[in-house]
């Protein structure tokens, strides 16, 4: 990514508005929002499933023009 294009990532204690204004501080707006699940791995004798724990949430902030 260029500095033009940048990507924030939702942290575990703050809120998407937090996110949202943290990159309006920085000078970037949101132009694409990715959630991703985060999976565990859980085996059961020789059975091993992945089971999704959460998801992570990833913004691609575009460099607001001043």
């Amino acid at each position: 990514m260029s500095k033009k294009k940048l990507l924030f990532e939702v942290q575990e204690n703050e809120t998407i508005a937090d996110c949202l204004d943290r990159m309006k501080e920085m000078g970037y707006m949101p132009v694409r929002r990715m959630e991703k699940p985060v999976f565990e791995e859980q085996k059961e004798g020789s059975k091993t499933e992945y089971v999704p724990i959460r998801q992570t949430i990833v913004f691609e902030g575009k460099r607001m023009e001043e």
